[in-house]
């Protein structure tokens, strides 16, 4: 059974910020807040939370497409192989924000993904999911709860997905309503921008 959590986007409690980074480094599975639709995520560094998530969407880990949702552009580098000005340009004018970007991924990629060529990145807008990320000390993997066959409400109401949700997650946490459009997905992985998915991030910044 999930514990279910209420955390104020404006003002993020840090007890239960904490709360929530102690299931992560327990290896649990948590349902959070974005500036877009609800993600499931878990600990990056814990090769065991990362096979449930895959196992949860249907996918081998190697082959998902899991984004990491990062606190800032700092800990870049330990991800993603050095990039061009531009390209560090167009990343501090979008993030955080509504984006993935897909950057070229660096050797010292956990061990799961170290084959990726290239790997999405997240800083959203909200200060719930920047705030645990940045407690935690290391990006989450995240994926979108979005369905497309979905009734709306159950990925954008917290009681509703606590509902869907509670027997596969540790923890769901109440961030309010969330949106229902996705990210939009930018490949800067060759230098030129090229959009994959237009979503809620105006294309306007590239």
């Amino acid at each position: 059974m999930a514990e279910f959590i209420r955390i104020y986007e404006e003002n993020p409690n840090p007890k239960e910020i904490d709360r929530v980074v102690k299931v992560l480094k327990k290896g649990g599975l948590i349902i959070y807040p974005t500036d877009t639709v609800y993600g499931l995520g878990c600990d990056i560094t814990n090769l065991k939370a990362l096979e449930k998530v895959a196992r949860i969407k249907g996918v081998k880990l190697e082959k998902s497409n899991f984004s990491f949702v990062c606190h800032d552009l700092s800990n870049l580098s330990d991800y993603v192989k050095q990039i061009d000005t531009s390209t560090f340009k167009i990343l501090k004018r979008a993030l955080p924000g509504a984006y993935t970007f897909i950057l070229p991924g660096s050797k010292s990629l956990p061990n799961p993904f170290k084959k990726r060529k290239t790997v999405g990145i997240r800083v959203p807008k909200n200060n719930i999911a920047l705030e645990i990320v940045k407690q935690l000390g290391n990006p989450i993997i995240s994926t979108s709860i979005r369905d497309e066959d979905e009734i709306l409400e159950y990925t954008t109401d917290p009681e509703l997905i606590l509902e869907k949700w509670e027997n596969l997650v540790d923890l769901v946490i109440d961030g309010g309503y969330g949106g229902n459009e996705p990210s939009t997905i930018v490949d800067l992985s060759d230098g030129e921008p090229i959009i994959i998915r237009e979503g809620k991030g105006s294309l306007e910044i590239l």
